[in-house]
């Protein structure tokens, strides 16, 4: 950890070979605009090469065929690449959700981390059936890392148990997205995708790469920060960050509470043993709302742990002293291999959502998806034993 605790030294996998450039995946219009300039081109090139990595999701020079033969020969001479993060390895689970291992390109190792595509909807609004436009409409969430691991270290959490290996570029988060939009043959602006960054990592603690790659997502292929969630541990120097991002490319807030109170919430999340859940709330209140928008309090019920009719009455009591807008996500906790929690019986779930909207806070339980092939929250580690196609 760095002096004041809340940055990581760097831990970089990402050296590359001799004569090899860095990825021209991961620049944005302006900076490959003067890249162009300096080779002698018109500084419009550059915006085709965006549109070429990030619309038309192409992977290799020589196949931007808006680019004169010539120039992209000349990059590729002179060792550029596109070096966009790939899918390596598939797993499907039986409710539609997949799991990828993206593999980062270029570097002297391969590496991994994990994105999720969790299908939502049939492909058409309820009521409006006959309409053509909603016949082509779908919807769909796609899980999105940040870094190689985490070193939060929750203790529930499958992820812990591979540390921190080193942060993610902001090429290779936002390339997680474009890999697995161009697999699914999503339009962005016609097919609803929304994205929740909280794979992989804790994004807060890789702030810089994780906000220059929702610019990109936000500038270069169009996706509204409205459809974009990041979720935090509860890093409160990243929150006081979030918060001064102009709400054009601010994505919304979700919190991991996750306990009713800090002596439990210490022990399940060490992280709070530096940032209490008084210090976490307050940060959020400094973010700046935009209309209608919620801050989201993700709670993992923990069998015998963190699940009683107590402790609902506890995080209702909590939610609606701060005031603020706010829903809670309720997640039943994903098992996993080493971890000694156990799963929250179904009543006791029910109860406790039933508890919070008796109390007046919006409460929703989230289904859990890909749990047999270990995608669902909490499980990303990188397993390979799960059936794959």
């Amino acid at each position: 950890m760095a002096e004041n605790g809340d940055k990581l030294i760097t831990l970089d996998g990402t050296a590359r070979p001799a004569g090899c450039k860095e990825p021209l995946f991961g620049l944005g219009t302006e900076v490959l605009s003067r890249l162009m300039a300096g080779l002698g081109e018109p500084s419009w090139r550059g915006r085709q090469i965006c549109e070429a990595m990030y619309s038309q999701s192409i992977t290799e020079i020589i196949e931007i065929t808006t680019l004169p033969l010539a120039l992209r020969q000349k990059l590729v001479a002179e060792g550029w690449q596109i070096g966009r993060a790939t899918i390596q390895k598939v797993f499907e689970s039986t409710d539609g959700t997949e799991r990828y291992l993206i593999e980062f390109a270029g570097g002297l190792k391969i590496e991994t981390a994990e994105t999720v595509w969790m299908p939502e909807g049939d492909g058409s609004e309820k009521g409006d059936e006959e309409s053509s436009e909603a016949k082509d409409w779908r919807r769909a969430t796609i899980c999105v890392s940040s870094q190689i691991g985490c070193a939060v270290n929750c203790q529930f959490c499958l992820t812990a148990k591979l540390g921190l290996q080193r942060n993610l570029t902001a090429g290779e988060i936002a390339g997680q997205v474009v890999a697995v939009l161009a697999r699914h043959g999503v339009q962005v602006g016609r097919d609803r995708v929304n994205l929740v960054f909280m794979g992989m990592g804790e994004p807060f603690l890789n702030y810089d790469n994780f906000m220059a790659a929702v610019r990109l997502l936000v500038r270069e292929l169009g996706i509204s920060p409205l459809r974009m969630t990041v979720s935090t541990s509860g890093i409160v120097s990243g929150i006081e960050r979030l918060a001064q991002e102009p709400p054009e490319v601010r994505p919304k807030l979700a919190i991991s509470l996750n306990a009713p109170n800090d002596r439990i919430r210490a022990e399940v999340m060490p992280i709070n043993r530096k940032w209490p859940i008084a210090a976490v709330i307050e940060a959020v209140g400094r973010v700046p709302l935009r209309p209608r928008e919620h801050i989201t309090f993700e709670y993992v019920l923990l069998g015998g742990v963190t699940d009683r009719l107590e402790h609902a009455r506890e995080v209702a009591r909590l939610i609606r002293r701060t005031g603020l807008p706010a829903k809670v996500n309720l997640i039943a906790w994903n098992p996993g291999p080493g971890i000694s929690y156990t799963m929250p019986a179904a009543e006791s779930v029910e109860a406790f959502e039933r508890i919070l909207v008796g109390e007046g806070i919006p409460a929703f339980v989230r289904q859990p998806r890909g749990r047999d092939i270990y995608a669902a929250c909490g499980q990303l580690k990188r397993t390979v034993d799960a059936a794959s196609c």
